[in-house]
């Protein structure tokens, strides 16, 4: 039996390649396929199921192109209602997978549809579980992301997981592995465990939503506790999952499209398209097209251009790094970002050899802003409110990069400013946002609060 997990840090996703005796199983597929399908043709085995653990809201799955490349089926557990043709599992329903099995097993909460797959080997004991968004590692998933579609509070389904948990979770063995579908970083739970794999029993003791003495009510309390509002782009999401979407390959075909210097202006207006550069913060300090938005690939590129763009409609247009053209277009269709019409041909550097006009953006070191800054400095901290909370420059202000826009008429507009998160993405995308929005009176700290930390500014 082999079991894998294959992580995706920019998205904190973790899918699953099971296989068993020449026959495979995918649990949670991302959107571009080929992956799952060359594993196992390389190990002489066939995919018989996709299993989707439930709509997933913060990423496009890829259940569909596999399925039709593959002919195997797709399943979901109860409550599912897919606009294509899927198993709808029944509670506890088997399927067998070589000679080991998987077990549907129905755990409502985070989503009304959501399943927990327990996974037995050869000898039919229980191996391990597959979580989804209902069991991550020191956490569980958010159950406010039904509200809109159901008619029920999240109250009603942190009341439906509690349940779940204790009834069907709970009960297995302590050395059963959890796989959950997601890590830190996630969106979709709040207080995640870097690690992205454990034993039940470890998290029995370690998670707080699954203390032994704990009430229902406690549990929701705590549960409910503390939840930012999911981003934009997560219904959008949902629907495409539970609606059906384009093969990703058209989509990069589409998008691979190479816009010539002296007509990028042009296409550009004539589309409504928004101009996304991908490069790395630095190099779109030192010049970038006027009112372009940056957020780089080497950060978290996918759910920081969720969070903002949030339309998943959106035309855009890129500037990226020679070779990462493909990378670009395929990481924004995983979040339902299909709408790239192209992308600058020979990229910034023939913009600027092109003698047309650029913007920059004026980026200094810890020990420079140390130099600058006194009691009348203007300071903005894009950091979670989490992180500023637990340590601060003492006359920083919170303006979280997410809400930023509910602070963009409290900045002051006769004096520099400047702008900082943890190591410095989150504060070049804030400051792009800004010079979009023709607010130029603007500083970034480089390396934002991890090289504050080691000059002599005050804390708190």
């Amino acid at each position: 039996m082999i079991v894998e997990q294959i992580y995706t840090g920019c998205l904190s996703h973790g899918a699953y390649y099971i296989e068993s005796s020449g026959e495979a199983a995918i649990i949670d597929p991302l959107r571009e396929v080929n992956e799952y399908i060359d594993k196992a043709t390389a190990n002489n085995s066939k995919i018989k199921f996709v299993f989707e653990t439930h709509f997933h809201a913060d990423f496009v799955s890829g259940h569909l192109t596999l399925s039709k490349a593959t002919g195997a089926p797709i399943v979901f557990g109860p409550n599912a209602n897919p606009n294509y043709k899927s198993i709808i599992a029944t509670d506890n329903q088997v399927f067998k997978i070589g000679d080991c099995s998987i077990t549907a097993i129905h755990t409502p909460g985070h989503t009304m549809e959501s399943t927990t797959y327990l996974l037995k080997d050869n000898k039919g004991k229980d191996h391990a579980i597959f979580t989804g968004d209902t069991l991550f590692l020191g956490d569980v998933g958010r159950p406010d992301l039904s509200q809109k579609s159901d008619d029920l509070t999240m109250e009603d389904l942190a009341g439906m997981q509690y349940e779940s948990l204790r009834k069907k979770i709970l009960p297995l063995a302590d050395d059963v592995i959890v796989y959950p579908a997601h890590g830190a970083g996630s969106a979709c739970g709040k207080n995640m465990m870097k690690e992205t794999v454990d034993t039940l029993g470890n998290q029995k003791k370690m998670n707080y939503a699954l203390r032994a003495d704990m009430s229902k009510e406690e549990f929701i309390k705590e549960v409910t506790y503390g939840l930012s509002a999911p981003p934009d782009y997560f219904p959008l999401n949902v629907k495409m999952n539970k609606e059906g979407y384009e093969d990703v390959n058209l989509i990069i075909n589409n998008g691979d499209n190479p816009i010539d210097v002296s007509e990028f202006e042009e296409v550009v207006n004539q589309s409504g398209a928004l101009i996304l550069d991908v490069r790395n913060q630095e190099d779109f300090s030192r010049g970038h097209i006027p009112r372009s938005i940056f957020i780089g690939l080497d950060g978290s590129f996918a759910p920081w251009v969720g969070t903002l763009i949030k339309d998943v409609k959106q035309s855009i247009a890129l500037v990226v790094d020679k070779g990462r053209e493909k990378e670009a277009i395929k990481r924004l269709s995983r979040v339902g970002f299909d709408k790239t019409i192209g992308y600058l041909k020979g990229g910034f550097d023939a913009w600027k050899e092109s003698s047309r006009d650029y913007d920059t953006i004026t980026s200094i070191s810890a020990y420079e802003f140390e130099k600058k800054i006194d009691d009348d400095s203007f300071i903005i901290d894009v950091r979670k409110s989490s992180e500023h909370n637990l340590q601060k420059i003492v006359s920083a202000i919170n303006t979280p990069l997410d809400d930023l826009n509910r602070y963009l008429k409290k900045l002051p507009n006769n004096q520099n400013f400047y702008v900082h998160c943890e190591r410095g993405y989150r504060s070049m995308i804030a400051s792009s946002i800004l010079k979009s929005r023709g607010i130029h009176n603007l500083i970034d700290v480089r390396g934002g609060f991890q090289s504050i930390i080691k000059t002599n500014i005050s804390l708190t």
